[in-house]
């Protein structure tokens, strides 16, 4: 493992998670697509879908942690809506993350594009403007809410990630959440996910030490700054940055499979 290699998978770690926590995602739906393409690119050991869900996972799991703390006090944190999706997505991203062992790699980068092709249309479906309401007064249907995360857990499970990229458009759109509570809870229930699918990812041998290691770190430094970068920036600027990111990777993923 030489220095050239250390640089790309921290900057590709450093770029996703700053993305991540400023938009509220976990950040796979960024460095899912980088890991698999850009190592190859540059005449470095290019990893397999197995290797880049892996690592993602790991990734994921700490990005979320340095998101979730730059939120702590800002009051956007909903309780009930992380208990109930929390527990739903946790049990699905154990399920996937240990299943996707089971897969091949073509279908895991299938799962992968579905769910970034849902993301994309749920983006671009008209949206209730209530980012005014106060956090006390969300209200949403709980059971719906728990099997919608459960079904996200396992299919975000087998790819690595921890659902945030399709749990934001479905925050947003089905269950009419603020903006700015939908990004900083969807980390906090992205944090909880990415435990399910990370423990999935090690016990199957699916984690690659030392890349996993790199983007850690990258993660631990970028993702507050990423967040508190999030909280100061225009609610539209930011679906809209989520919106085109989920667009393009849906698109790419979708080439090479076709």
């Amino acid at each position: 493992m030489d220095i050239t290699f250390i640089i790309v998978i921290f900057i590709i770690g450093f770029i996703g998670s700053y993305i991540s926590g400023m938009v509220g995602i976990g950040g796979s739906i960024i460095k899912y697509p980088m890991l698999l393409y850009i190592p190859p690119l540059l005449g470095i050991t290019a990893f397999n879908a197995h290797e880049v869900s892996g690592i993602s996972a790991v990734q994921v799991f700490f990005a979320t942690i340095g998101g979730v703390w730059a939120y702590r006090k800002s009051g956007y944190l909903n309780k009930e809506l992380i208990i109930y999706m929390g527990s739903g997505i946790l049990v699905g991203g154990l399920l996937g993350g240990y299943g996707s062992s089971y897969l091949s790699e073509g279908s895991i980068n299938i799962v992968y594009a579905i769910l970034a092709t849902i993301a994309v249309i749920m983006m671009f479906l008209p949206k209730k403007n209530n980012d005014d309401q106060p956090i006390g007064e969300i209200h949403f249907n709980k059971a719906l809410a728990t099997i919608i995360a459960f079904i996200v857990g396992t299919a975000s499970g087998i790819v690595g990630a921890a659902g945030a990229f399709i749990l934001v458009p479905i925050l947003l759109v089905v269950f009419k959440i603020p903006t700015r509570v939908t990004i900083a809870t969807s980390l906090a229930i992205t944090f909880i996910s990415s435990i399910g699918s990370t423990i999935g990812k090690v016990t199957t041998g699916q984690v690659l030490v030392m890349p996993a290691t790199i983007m850690i770190v990258a993660s631990l430094i970028s993702a507050p700054l990423g967040a508190k970068m999030g909280q100061r920036m225009n609610t539209k600027v930011l679906q809209w940055i989520l919106s085109l990111l989920i667009l393009a990777t849906a698109v790419k993923i979708w080439l090479d499979l076709l």
